[in-house]
């Protein structure tokens, strides 16, 4: 649900001496202009809320406003949409905590949008998932997946050339590449597993002819797959294990070429405490409450994805199986510096091969 959000009002001087501080603790200079206000922002990529007020977000805002008496504002939508807006709002910043799947959150640091803060615990967080620079923490790791609708498929889908088969077409669906984190996700494993750029636009150009068409958000994207609408769309295996809770006919799955392994990436929400947010010291606040063992021992057992922190070992029953949804999955790395750079080009090939 999006919400219209107040005009930051001016700051008091003491606020003013507040912000002083913590531009010399590497904030921003305009920190905390509200910093009175027992209130922080967060402008989030979809998945972590459930619809029924059973997702880890709505856990973790719970026991955060609980514990601190801080009421947590929430504006969602894709994770391409969120930056945008966050960039919009440059002059007049809105949100205190920005959390996108990547290439997104790297991409809102090349744009100015994050300042440095490395929460507690986030030396438990792998190297590969979190900023050197403390501009960003992954808080719930996650990888790129697929759906399926298990009672008009009596087996999942294998591989992507399988998708080209007629019995897909009107029934297929992804969101969109450059607007939706899962969407580009698509873009990113195509262009691993077919060998480049354009094996990868052949391949999605032939898809085309399946393809629904745009869908600004994949969590829209579950419940048709579900209902049978669709039979495969896009997604991500923490948000569809989720929602596979309330969509019984809702398997995961991930496509290999031909002969090959099934293969997948790592998808973490990041989160960044933004640039000039009115509520600098409140956004740090939730960052490291995000970031407990308790919260993260929550993420699979509420969320149904996997912990941030390595040492954080959930045995709950949602991280047994998993752990055993992942067995046989070939994990690659993406060179995340190249994607964020190169993206525009990226979801420029990809509209010039589709035609969207």
């Amino acid at each position: 649900m999006r919400r219209s959000l107040l005009t930051p009002l001016a700051a008091t001087a003491g606020s003013l001496a507040l912000a002083a501080t913590l531009s010399a603790c590497g904030g921003s200079s305009s920190a905390d202009s509200k910093s009175d206000e027992k209130v922080v922002t967060v402008y989030s990529a979809d998945g972590l809320k459930g619809e029924k007020g059973d997702g880890w977000y709505d856990k973790v805002f719970k026991d955060f406003e609980a514990k601190t008496g801080i009421k947590v504002k929430y504006v969602e939508g894709g994770s391409g949409e969120m930056v945008q807006r966050a960039v919009r709002e440059k002059s007049n910043t809105q949100a205190d905590v920005l959390v996108t799947l990547p290439p997104f959150i790297q991409q809102a640091d090349t744009k100015g949008l994050l300042q440095p803060y490395t929460p507690a615990g986030a030396d438990k967080v792998a190297d590969a998932q979190k900023n050197a620079k403390g501009k960003w923490t992954a808080v719930v790791n996650n990888y790129f997946g697929f759906v399926y609708n298990k009672k008009e498929l009596k087996a999942a889908p294998k591989t992507w050339e399988e998708l080209l088969d007629g019995t897909y077409k009107n029934k297929l669906q992804y969101s969109t590449p450059g607007v939706a984190g899962d969407g580009t996700a698509v873009v990113i494993k195509a262009m691993h597993d077919f060998g480049g750029k354009e094996a990868a636009m052949e391949y999605l150009k032939k898809l085309q002819a399946n393809n629904v068409g745009p869908s600004a958000s994949t969590g829209k994207l579950a419940p048709k797959v579900d209902k049978g609408e669709l039979l495969v769309a896009n997604g991500d295996v923490q948000m569809n294990y989720a929602q596979a809770k309330t969509m019984p006919h809702l398997g995961i799955w991930f496509p290999a070429t031909g002969p090959g392994k099934p293969t997948t990436f790592a998808l973490p929400y990041a989160a960044g405490l933004v640039d000039k947010a009115p509520h600098t010291t409140n956004g740090k606040k939730l960052l490291d409450f995000m970031l407990t063992e308790q919260a993260q021992q929550q993420v699979s057992a509420i969320g149904g994805g996997f912990a941030a922190r390595t040492d954080v070992k959930a045995t709950d029953p949602n991280a047994t199986a998993l752990a055993q949804l992942m067995q046989g999955v070939e994990v690659f790395e993406p060179n995340w510096l190249d994607i964020s750079t190169n993206l525009p080009s990226y979801v420029d090939a990809w509209k010039s091969a589709t035609g969207s």
